[in-house]
């Protein structure tokens, strides 16, 4: 059953204990629907004070559907409910749709659960999903934290995301929708091949299953999971070689290090100034690893997100420029 699976993945990962404060992230389709409610049942039992929030990424015409959708959800469930909006479309000129959408659904979640105490955020992914990440992954290149794809829990800026349906199938997901007669609000965009997810979902994954191997989903999520433990090691020794206070590197004891932990120690590097590596590729690392073996003091590598680091003559400094916020 869907929900013992659930409850399964919630005690192997340690994904709630009682009286946790949670924000649901529901859009309205079928896997956060199936989150709410499995969350939703287990509410008496672990005594959680649950709250749902919805983003109207304003991508589809009918999108103000969902909202009605979900609002309407959240009355007959008796759940507080915070909702808004945001015209992705028109910041798709300061980066990718993707990304412009997954960074404006994490500031909503972000401050829902300031507004509302929570301390926990969870979201719909699934199985599927994580196999979907990790072959996406491998396609554009990526390191062991690129392939640990999707962690069942994961802390960002002060919060925790988990993600107890990590392990339940997507059929699953639809076969307890029908189950149940819960009906949900389908997106339309993700039948269609105009984005890099959807290519992997609807075409590749099913020729890798047909011609390949029927079981790649689970050698795909069992990657991520082998990959995320390696990662969770070797970040915790990089992470001994950080400074709390300073963004300063210094140089003789990182040049002592093996070269994975030291490439592990420039990522955490940076991730402490600009909040994650996203758009940082092997290109800068190996740029900055030239930085330190061959260019003389006070060279500099400028990273994107306004990040440059400077070469002193023992240590290595980080900085962050002040961008202007996108118009």
């Amino acid at each position: 059953m869907i929900l013992d699976k659930a409850k399964t993945s919630i005690k192997k990962y340690n994904l709630i204990n009682r009286n946790d404060k949670i924000v649901i992230g529901v859009s309205g389709g079928p896997d956060s629907v199936v989150l709410l409610y499995l969350l939703n049942s287990l509410k008496k039992e672990f005594k959680l004070k649950l709250h749902i929030a919805h983003l109207d990424h304003m991508l589809r015409k009918d999108s103000g559907k969902d909202k009605e959708f979900v609002l309407a959800l959240a009355k007959r469930l008796k759940l507080p409910v915070t909702t808004a909006q945001i015209n992705v479309k028109a910041l798709a000129s300061h980066g990718s749709i993707e990304e412009i959408a997954r960074n404006a659904r994490l500031g909503f979640l972000f401050k829902a659960a300031k507004d509302t105490g929570a301390k926990k955020i969870a979201l719909g992914h699934n199985f599927d999903d994580r196999a979907e990440t990790v072959l996406m992954r491998i396609l554009r290149g990526a390191g062991l934290y690129g392939l640990s794809a999707i962690l069942p829990k994961r802390d960002i800026a002060g919060h925790q995301i988990i993600r107890p349906l990590i392990e339940i199938r997507r059929r699953e997901i639809e076969a307890f929708l029908r189950q149940k007669k819960i009906k949900v609000r389908i997106d339309s965009t993700n039948l269609e091949d105009i984005y890099f997810r959807n290519k992997i979902r609807n075409k590749l994954l099913p020729l890798l299953e047909k011609n390949y191997n029927p079981n790649i989903k689970q050698i795909l999520n069992n990657t991520a999971e082998t990959v995320g433990y390696d990662y969770d090691y070797l970040s915790q020794r990089a992470q001994k070689f950080i400074s709390k206070t300073s963004a300063k590197l210094d140089l003789k004891k990182y040049l002592k290090l093996h070269t994975a932990i030291q490439r592990l120690v420039l990522r955490l590097m940076i991730t402490k100034l600009k909040g994650d590596t996203r758009r940082i590729n092997l290109a800068h690392i190996k740029e900055l690893e030239d930085l330190i073996l061959n260019r003389p003091v006070n060279s500099i590598v400028d990273l994107p997100k306004g990040v440059f680091v400077v070469k002193k003559k023992n240590a290595l400094q980080f900085y962050r420029r002040n961008l202007p916020k996108a118009a």
